[in-house]
């Protein structure tokens, strides 16, 4: 894996996420490796939790905007990224190193999604498995309307591993959570609008300005009041959510020690269709 204990920030290439403080109380979190389609790894977890730490004490910061560079808000995992697999003795060993690594990224995602700031997130182009989940994380989602949703690891051999197809469940209900986790099945940005999974879709030239005016909305509302509204609403919508978190990190141990996950891998870097056999 990584030094989980590091709390720096590279610059260049090594650099997955970035955050700016602008005026007006905005904080830009940027993911800024287009060149990989802003794909996600350990890695990505690890900065985005260090950075989720400052904002979270920044009084600075009274609104986050979540955007991405290039064509894709994120195209998933990256499964060329260093550490990208967990190693063990035995299939038990790998299980639970891959158990524990699973819930230290819900550790740094529920630190983000639980930020007494409101996030709002701007969406372009791909924005699959790990990006989706991420997009589902922030308390507003607006979208180009180029944008492309997916949940895509059942078609791998695994099982979703952040939470993404909860977070479905409680905002478009549980029979389009199964849908689209148990299918894979892509929709565009209409669709997650009728899902109640954006709050607005926008040209993509005007994707930038769209999100900026909600942020500077937020942002120029009265701090205390806007923190408590943002918890409040959570307390009631996440209700039972740790409790399933869990579960969701043992499914992923599970699936991703799996044959099947490996035989998902491998058919998806070669481009063939795989072949499950439920091991």
């Amino acid at each position: 894996m990584i030094d989980i204990t590091d709390t720096e920030i590279p610059e260049g290439e090594a650099c997955r996420v970035r955050l700016d403080v602008e005026k007006g109380g905005i904080g830009v979190l940027t993911l800024c490796r287009p060149a990989k389609l802003n794909a996600w790894s350990w890695e990505s977890s690890r900065q985005l939790g260090v950075l989720t730490d400052r904002i979270r004490f920044d009084d600075r910061i009274r609104v986050v905007l979540l955007r991405a560079e290039g064509r894709a808000f994120c195209a998933g995992i990256d499964v060329t990224a260093p550490g990208g697999g967990i190693e063990g003795d035995s299939v038990a060993a790998r299980s639970r190193g891959y158990y524990e690594g699973i819930r230290w990224i819900h550790e740094r995602f529920a630190a983000f999604a639980r930020l007494p700031q409101p996030v709002v997130a701007a969406v372009q182009g791909y924005c699959l498995g790990f990006g989706f989940e991420l997009a589902l994380m922030a308390d507003v989602r607006i979208a180009a309307d180029d944008a492309v949703f997916a949940l895509p690891e059942a078609r791998l051999g695994v099982s979703v591993d952040a939470g993404g197809d909860l977070r479905i469940a409680r905002e478009a209900g549980a029979g389009w959570a199964k849908f689209l986790a148990l299918t894979g099945r892509r929709i565009d940005a209409d669709t997650a609008l009728r899902l109640h999974l954006l709050q607005q879709v926008v040209e993509p030239a005007e994707l930038e300005q769209a999100a900026r005016e909600v942020a500077a909305e937020t942002a120029a509302n009265a701090p205390l009041a806007v923190q408590a509204v943002k918890r409040d609403i959570d307390a009631y919508a996440d209700a039972g959510l740790d409790a399933a978190l869990d579960r969701v990190a043992m499914s992923a141990a599970l699936t991703l020690t799996s044959d099947d996950a490996t035989e998902g891998f491998t058919a998806h870097a070669g481009r063939r269709p795989p072949e499950f056999r439920g091991a």
